[in-house]
């Protein structure tokens, strides 16, 4: 059994990455659509409102972050703000339909990408990619997860 190197792991994610969204936004001729701005609209799916701060909660990005990038895509009519029916002095958050037809789009141009990408791959790379799904999940969840938290180094100063 062969040690991970974890080095080439890391230097191959981001440019996949970043690959993976430009050759999704030119084959749906997209706008260009950030990867923050995506993964604000995965959190906001259809019929779907959340206050800013659970939206910086769940990307793991700082509050003022989040506003600045709501802010923006309220701007390019990506996201409708509205009171809180429950606590009007909260704001919550909505998709808009242009929002969600564009990730849609997206959505399904990206996976399609794969899908080709995968088939130019022998048999034998793809059950190994296949076999590295889950595993690559589960390091998502170790790096954005409880799991971060927990492994996060004790700092005495915490217990004052």
């Amino acid at each position: 059994m062969s040690a991970l190197d974890a080095a080439r792991l890391a230097g191959v994610i981001s440019p996949l990455r970043r690959a993976l969204l430009a050759a999704t936004r030119a084959e749906a001729r997209l706008p260009e659509l950030s990867e923050a701005q995506i993964d604000v609209l995965r959190t906001l799916p259809r019929g779907v409102a959340k206050g800013p701060a659970e939206i910086a909660a769940t990307l793991r990005l700082s509050r003022p972050t989040v506003s600045n990038l709501l802010g923006a895509m309220q701007a390019d009519g990506l996201v409708e703000r509205t009171p809180d029916p429950a606590d009007g002095r909260r704001v919550v958050v909505r998709a808009s339909a242009r929002a969600l037809d564009l990730f849609d789009r997206f959505d399904a141009a990206h996976s399609a990408l794969v899908a080709r990408a995968a088939d130019a791959l022998d048999e034998e790379e793809r059950a190994v990619l296949s076999a590295a799904v889950p595993v690559l999940e589960r390091l998502c969840t170790v790096l954005t997860g409880a799991d971060a938290a927990a492994s996060a180094p004790h700092d005495p100063k915490d217990d004052r």
